[in-house]
């Protein structure tokens, strides 16, 4: 089991940029496929980006490539998402999500484990 604490959201005006960290409890770390979501008021939870659990590969939505970066520090446990230039419609409460590392993961597919959010406000 994995327990995922996000952190590093809050109020950014457009353009601007935001850390958000996940910190992620127990020694099976280096295990785990990670990814980032969100979730806007009314409409459905949206894949951000996804990493290995080696950090080998990465994987982004469209929408958000060239100016997000997921990265993983497996010694610390921990997982960030680098967001730039972020625009209004990008606020949403951002999620880090783990799922066991194996041949048939699929970086947009089912995650078991989820952390609580973080709020990303984005201001115009």
């Amino acid at each position: 089991q994995v327990l995922l604490v996000e952190s590093g959201g809050g109020l950014v005006q457009a353009g601007g940029s935001l850390r958000l960290s996940c910190a992620a409890s127990g020694r099976t770390f280096l295990r785990y496929a990670m990814g980032w979501f969100r979730q806007a008021p009314g409409k459905d939870r949206e894949f951000v980006a996804a990493i290995t659990s080696s950090a080998l590969g990465t994987y982004y939505a469209d929408s958000v490539k060239g100016r997000f970066t997921i990265s993983r520090d497996n010694a610390k446990n921990m997982l960030y998402l680098q967001m730039n230039s972020l625009k209004p419609e990008e606020s949403a409460v951002y999620y880090c999500a783990a799922e066991a590392q194996t041949i048939n993961w699929d970086p947009r597919g089912e995650y078991h484990y989820w952390g609580q959010g973080t709020q990303v406000t984005v201001s115009s």
